[in-house]
């Protein structure tokens, strides 16, 4: 007899008792459990936050949602995934439910990479972002100072130093060095 697996949906996920230094997210059912980042990884998730925000908030285009805003990937078996900073523009966040994960992916998605990622959990979850309707994924590597760039239509790009990260077709206007997202 072959043993089968229990996948957990998102509705059992959010009655798990809270438990302190630990998060959670949901990949195809299986539960996959997180602890809190170190400082390292929080101030430049921070800093990247406000980057985005200060543009958000001048120009209106979209909103963004800090780390671990909750996004509904798949159902059955349930994906849940809380990137590290998240943005959409204003005609789909006008339509969020503030009570709610958010359906779909996040247009923009940025992860930054902790020593505990894998290479393929990584991988993983930039397809995950962009078969559930992802426009763009930034990995931010902090060790190495580098941004890769996914885009739906296939294209990657890796980022360094003066290089200029944008999203024309997402955050028009927005251009950024890459150098100012690792500034103390």
């Amino acid at each position: 007899m072959v043993a089968t697996k229990t996948l957990m949906t998102i509705a059992e996920l959010e009655r798990l008792p809270a438990e302190d230094g630990v998060r959670y997210e949901l990949d195809g059912g299986d539960l996959v459990r997180m602890t809190f980042p170190k400082p390292r990884h929080n101030l430049l998730v921070g800093r990247i936050y406000r980057i985005l925000l200060e543009f958000a908030e001048r120009t209106a285009l979209g909103i963004v949602y800090p780390s671990d805003t909750g996004y509904v990937l798949s159902r059955d078996p349930d994906t849940l995934r809380g990137p590290d900073v998240t943005y959409l523009p204003a005609r789909r966040a006008s339509l969020v439910d503030p009570d709610q994960h958010i359906e779909g992916a996040p247009d923009l998605a940025v992860e930054v990479v902790s020593p505990s990622d894998s290479a393929e959990d990584l991988d993983k979850k930039v397809k995950q972002y962009l078969a559930a309707g992802g426009h763009t994924v930034w990995i931010v590597y902090p060790l190495t100072r580098t941004v890769q760039v996914y885009q739906a239509d296939g294209g990657v790009r890796q980022l360094t130093g003066d290089q200029i990260l944008e999203a024309p077709e997402l955050l028009p206007g927005f251009a950024v060095p890459v150098s100012r997202l690792f500034e103390a």
